[in-house]
């Protein structure tokens, strides 16, 4: 595995991640079986997939990435989908995690360019 498959198997986790958590947000507290079954999966997929990441990338690494780019993502889906509203201070706070996330893969030692 290279490290270029580990970053694809990285966003792989992230996409499952974030569409476990829409998942979670239709499930309505587990009443709902085929949204609690499809969040489940996609979840175990996530996991699965940031496993094989971890060939190349660093857990710390992969999991900021991970957290950071699913936190972004799951917003953006819970405006579109939920129709819920992101004020201010919501706003700088995801743009300070995309800088985060940015910030470590331009410029830090412990990621595999």
């Amino acid at each position: 595995m290279t490290a270029w498959f580990s970053y694809l198997a990285l966003a792989g986790a992230i996409v499952c991640e974030v569409i476990g958590t829409t998942f979670l947000g239709k499930s309505e507290q587990f009443s709902k079986m085929l949204p609690t079954g499809l969040m489940a999966l996609c979840y175990a997929g996530s996991f699965y997939l940031l496993s094989l990441a971890l060939k190349h990338v660093p857990l710390g690494v992969a999991y900021a990435i991970w957290g950071g780019v699913g936190i972004v993502l799951t917003a953006v889906i819970g405006v579109i989908v939920f129709k819920q509203r992101l004020d201010p201070v919501a706003i700088v706070g995801i743009g300070l995690i995309v800088t985060g996330v940015v910030l470590v893969q331009a410029f830090s030692t412990s990621t595999a360019h």
